[in-house]
């Protein structure tokens, strides 16, 4: 019945309707009658308080069109039964039949409709019974047509202002649907960056600090029986952190400005990738069969990198030390295989952080990626489409 309205709209629209009162009132009265003396006391007062519900019912019209109209009709009954006509202050059923349209409910709306069409009827009557204007007329035909025509304009008159008001709704209705849609997909880029930040969290920093901790186990066993392998991987473990360092600074900023704003890994860094594995005590057999065509795109091997670097992790982690990976460079796509032995003990898990971020890379770039156990071997299985052009 009460819809959410401001302070400063409910002060317009009171002082608006209050200005309008002022102003439709006095010329009312002196339409009706130009020597205003004519007029009863009592008719005057019917008249201006008729006046006031009417106008009433445009100053909450956006608070409350059910009660805007209650007002409205209560203003028109008394209006009849005071014996006026058609006034200058009836402007303000026009603006309440508006309000119902614009801002009431949907029962409110269809209020209104039904007053449209009643109210056209009650008003051709009146005037022709009160007023007496078609029985003047000098035939029954020309009575009818008068007629008929005065409940035509009637009936426009009371729909066009309904009709405006239904189109301001459906105009405040697609504003709403457009925020709610622009809300939506600020959303989702908000879950989209959330879910970029973990996967890049992940795949710079999990596969440095897989290297260290394999270094860092190394070092403590040989550090009885051969100082110098300590200290190389002492070494190892320094240069790693140094490089996860400022893979760490360069993600940061990245995240204050855009992703892809500072250097990304390329097929050039493989190399390095695949010394940091060995230096951790897993020593990758590697083939590439066929080899690149041409340059792939960037993304295309942004996507390589992090899926092997993943892998490579995994098998740090879990594995035996001995892997397998297989790169074949297609016309059309690149197909990445990475097959590594599962140690003994706790099995593979299915569903970390960085099998989720390698999927997320392959579908990023129109790829697809499957990573299952197959009897002792854990197997990492992509392919990356790159196009004729690559």
């Amino acid at each position: 019945m009460i819809r959410s309205l401001s302070r400063t709209a409910l002060t317009l629209d009171i002082v608006g309707a209050a200005l309008l009162f002022i102003v439709f009132t006095p010329i009312s009265v002196v339409f009706y009658a130009p020597n205003p003396s004519e007029l009863a006391a009592p008719a005057v007062a019917a008249l201006v308080v008729s006046s006031i519900l009417l106008f009433g019912g445009v100053s909450i019209g956006r608070l409350s069109p059910a009660l805007a109209l209650m007002a409205a009709w209560a203003g028109a009954i008394l209006q009849m039964l005071a014996g006026f006509g058609p006034l200058p202050v009836d402007v303000a059923i026009l603006m309440v039949l508006y309000a119902t349209s614009a801002w009431g409910s949907r029962t409110v709306l269809w209020w209104g409709f039904g007053s449209v069409i009643v109210g056209g009827f009650i008003a051709t009557i009146y005037i022709v019974v009160v007023n007496g204007l078609v029985l003047n007329a000098a035939s029954g035909w020309n009575a009818i047509s008068t007629g008929t025509l005065l409940l035509i304009l009637s009936i426009l008159a009371l729909g066009f202002a309904w009709v405006c008001g239904l189109l301001w709704r459906v105009v405040l209705r697609a504003r709403r649907t457009r925020s709610a849609q622009l809300q939506a997909e600020s959303l989702a880029a908000e879950e989209q960056e959330r879910v970029r930040i973990a996967r890049d969290m992940h795949d710079v920093v999990a596969h440095s600090l897989a290297v260290v901790i394999a270094q860092a186990d190394g070092a403590r066993y040989a550090a009885a029986v051969k100082p110098e392998m300590a200290t190389e991987a002492l070494v190892t473990i320094a240069q790693t952190a140094r490089g996860a360092l400022s893979d760490v600074r360069l993600l940061l900023t990245q995240l204050r400005h855009r992703q892809g704003d500072g250097p990304q890994p390329t097929l050039a860094d493989l190399e390095t990738l695949f010394a940091q594995v060995r230096q951790a005590g897993i020593e990758p057999r590697i083939t590439v069969d066929p080899t690149p065509p041409g340059e792939p795109p960037g993304a295309i091997q942004l996507a390589v990198y992090r899926i092997l670097q993943e892998a490579l992790t995994n098998s740090i982690r879990h594995g035996d030390g001995a892997v397998d990976v297989h790169l074949a460079w297609l016309p059309d796509r690149v197909e990445i295989q990475v097959r590594n032995t599962v140690a003994s003990g706790p099995s593979q898990p299915s569903g970390g952080h960085g099998l989720i971020g390698m999927r997320e890379r392959a579908q990023l770039v129109g790829g697809s990626l499957q990573a299952e156990r197959e009897g002792a071997q854990f197997v990492v299985r992509a392919v990356l489409p790159i196009g004729e052009g690559a």
